[in-house]
């Protein structure tokens, strides 16, 4: 079934990335994976929130605030590149 599929994907994975947006935090699955990465010692560190629309992302979970959320509301590559440093790679523009 989809959902072991997912469950499968989240085992395999070395990093979270959740995609902020209403339809995101208004989500069940999404908050359930959430739940599961932020149980995982493996994601500690590991766990990139991207805003790609502005959201009530608090009521998805109130450890949010604790971690470093990269805003792609704005500009688009400030917010690649904030994501490249996050996972330890360099960006050099054209």
């Amino acid at each position: 079934m989809w959902h072991d599929a997912i469950g499968a994907a989240l085992r395999r994975c070395d990093w979270f990335v959740l995609v902020l947006s209403p339809d995101a935090v208004n989500s069940m699955w999404v908050k359930r994976e959430l739940l599961y990465s932020l149980q995982q010692d493996r994601f500690e560190g590991r766990i990139a929130p991207l805003m790609h629309r502005d959201s009530a992302y608090d009521e998805l979970s109130w450890t949010l605030e604790q971690i470093q959320i990269i805003d792609f509301t704005q500009d688009f590559d400030a917010g690649f590149r904030e994501l490249l440093r996050m996972w330890g790679l360099g960006y050099a523009p054209d």
